[in-house]
């Protein structure tokens, strides 16, 4: 059973020993004094660019923007998924058919709700 699972196996104690080694390399490098830890207001201040911010820095925008991003994700997800259906259609038969109309179907009334709130008018 194991050599079936092997790679498996080593992958995951690959992302373990990455995860953990990620996480407490800085810790130990700076235990043993390699990276030193000089905290200053210099270091501790936001740097954008080069440049002081002019204002501030929190700005709002719009949230079309994000429909318009929400829109394209579900679009983007719905091509994704069509394309190996498609290619694949005859071996699925009509259960794959069937799953496949009930995703367009959510998709499509997803984008009649943001059209009918007007989501999609750019102003």
């Amino acid at each position: 059973m194991l050599a079936n699972y092997g790679y498996i196996g080593l992958l995951l104690v690959v992302a373990i020993f990455f995860a953990v080694t990620t996480l407490l390399l800085p810790l130990f490098l700076r235990f043993i004094h390699i990276v030193p830890h000089k905290p200053n207001p210099i270091k501790s201040s936001t740097y954008e660019c080069g440049m002081e911010t002019i204002g501030k820095a929190w700005v709002q925008f719009n949230f079309r923007y994000y429909f318009y991003a929400l829109m394209f994700i579900a679009l983007d997800v719905l091509v994704v998924f069509l394309y190996p259906w498609a290619v694949e259609l005859r071996k699925l038969g009509l259960f794959g058919f069937i799953g496949m109309l009930v995703f367009t179907f959510i998709i499509v009334v997803g984008y009649i709700y943001a059209w009918r709130k007007k989501v999609l008018e750019w102003k």
